[in-house]
């Protein structure tokens, strides 16, 4: 794609985008779907089903690791993990301050503690200097690729191996990024992915799974997702409710042959904005590390007034996002964890500043052109200030 940008002006007729678009991916897909949804109806396998075996077979060749255990959310991959990988009760988990909620919350289900530490300018994710820091008296790591960026996973895996932390990675927003030679899902002991909806894979509803190369963890995770069953009644751990639907994973096998493509579209959208919205105003755009491969589940710019910006571009017809306004360590649901405003200074920066543009398989150019047409326009007017303020 190639920015032309047009007049700046209001236009007579606003070209609306959404921020989020599922429905020309999913209306490809509608038919097959729901022959194999037929299928499965007149089969009856809705739980572990044949389609949840074949999933986990191809995205688990797709990750480049052994196993692939699907599961109900990314939360429960997550915290099947930590807890197959031998999280011991009270273990200290370093986790970054900006992310979604989820990472928090797979630890303390798991009967972790969060240690949090700051984020890095560089590319949003684990400052490397303070996970060596905390590192001191933690057994595990959980890096997130937040946005799509993957995070440094080189530097980390060398902090891993110097403190003897087990790493599990949140890679729920980073299907098939790249970074360094490395892969999103293929470094730690085992990672989680989330297919909710909206993800570069996203399925028609929860849906998640665990990759690994450990075969001791991928059977024990296959036992906790089923009541820790290890055969037909016989419980073998304390357990979830945690399978993967049959339906979801028919959906997912569909989607996952288009995956590629649609990551070069979500790539071609951001290298548009980058282009179209270099050097305005305070306008700060997402950071590209050298070597990296983002997929670009989020384009997330940053400015003093986010705020105003979003409302201006509503204006327009133009939908944006806040990912996350409020970071894990400032939610009134971990104030027991004893953090308060200024602990981590970049991760509250990104949380006060950030705001997300369109992007989605199939954004037409017209659309990019109207966010970026609008995005100059609210700072040609000079109203930058906070909304509310003046």
């Amino acid at each position: 794609m190639r920015p032309t940008l047009r007049d700046t002006r209001r236009p007579k007729r606003p070209q609306v985008v959404p921020l989020v678009d599922l429905g020309a991916t999913n209306r490809a897909l509608k038919q097959v779907v729901l022959e194999r949804i037929s299928q499965t109806i007149d089969r009856g396998d809705f739980t572990n089903g044949q389609a949840v075996a074949e999933f986990e077979q191809r995205f688990a060749a797709h990750s480049m690791r052994r196993h692939c255990v699907g599961v109900a959310s990314g939360l429960d991959a997550l915290r099947l993990s930590l807890i197959a990988s031998g999280l011991a009760p009270g273990a200290r988990v370093i986790v970054p301050a900006m992310t979604f909620a989820a990472t928090f919350e797979a630890v303390l289900q798991a009967g972790g503690m969060p240690v949090v530490v700051d984020v890095s300018d560089a590319d949003y994710n684990v400052d490397v200097e303070e996970a060596k820091r905390a590192a001191h008296n933690a057994t595990h790591i959980v890096p997130v690729h937040l946005y799509g960026q993957m995070a440094d996973m080189r530097a980390l895996s060398s902090v891993a191996q110097a403190h003897a932390l087990e790493i599990i990675e949140d890679a729920c927003q980073a299907h098939a990024a790249q970074r360094d030679g490395l892969r999103a899902g293929g470094v730690g002991r085992a990672a989680a992915f989330s297919f909710y909806p909206t993800k570069n894979l996203g399925a028609m509803g929860d849906a998640g799974a665990l990759v690994t190369n450990d075969d001791d963890l991928a059977a024990q995770t296959r036992a906790l997702r089923l009541h820790g069953e290890i055969g037909k009644y016989h419980h073998e751990y304390v357990g979830y409710t945690a399978r993967l639907d049959t339906i979801q994973a028919i959906v997912l096998l569909e989607k996952l042959s288009l995956l590629e493509e649609w990551n070069r579209q979500r790539r071609a959208a951001a290298s548009f904005y980058d282009a179209a919205l270099a050097d305005v105003a305070d306008l700060r755009l997402p950071p590209r590390p050298s070597g990296s491969q983002p997929v670009w589940h989020l384009y997330v710019v940053r400015t003093s007034n986010p705020e105003g910006l979003a409302e201006f571009l509503a204006g327009r017809g133009v939908q944006t996002g806040r990912h996350y306004p409020e970071p894990p360590h400032l939610a009134p649901a971990y104030r027991s964890l004893g953090f308060g405003p200024g602990d981590f200074p970049v991760a509250e920066a990104l949380a006060r500043e950030g705001v997300s543009l369109p992007l989605y398989p199939g954004i037409s150019e017209a659309q990019l052109e109207s966010v970026c047409n609008g995005v100059h326009a609210y700072f040609a007017t000079g109203k930058r200030q906070r909304v509310g303020s003046g």
